[in-house]
């Protein structure tokens, strides 16, 4: 059975292995997790200005355990990796903000029928987003001293 994750990536922290491995956990024993990581311009276009670029964040996702295969997104057509991989099931993350019928509704459009199942609870913490560590930055106060390697 083949598993799609997608998600931005950015900031790898644990959420994003845990999300992973409850993502192929829906294929069962044997499943092959896809993961699609976003585009550039599709994180800039929907939430911020990626901190970590989309080739690094794709390499970065390549080395974690759960992973056995990861691609780019398309630029245009978010279906289109969908139509090329033919997952059984697309994994949604429980922080990601898809709709889920309208999602159900483009793939009966593209006559695509992976099922499209969201992952629950799969992880919570103080710093569980890249949102929530990129503010803990923001916010920290740092000597001068303490870049000197930087």
């Amino acid at each position: 059975m083949i598993v799609m994750a997608t998600g931005t990536f950015d900031i790898l922290h644990p959420g994003h292995g845990l999300y992973l491995e409850k993502a192929k956990e829906l294929g069962g024993r044997d499943s092959k997790l896809i993961v699609v990581v976003a585009r550039d311009s599709t994180v800039h276009a929907k939430k911020r200005v990626p901190i970590v670029n989309e080739n690094q964040r794709l390499e970065m996702v390549k080395l974690l355990k759960p992973v056995d295969e990861a691609y780019l997104g398309h630029k245009t057509d978010m279906f289109k990796i969908v139509a090329e991989t033919k997952p059984d099931i697309i994994a949604i993350g429980s922080d990601q903000k898809f709709n889920l019928e309208h999602i159900k509704n483009q793939l009966k459009i593209r006559n695509l029928s992976p099922k499209v199942l969201r992952v629950e609870n799969y992880y919570k913490s103080n710093l569980d987003s890249t949102c929530k560590i990129i503010k803990k930055i923001k916010n920290t106060s740092f000597k001068e001293s303490t870049f000197k390697d930087c």
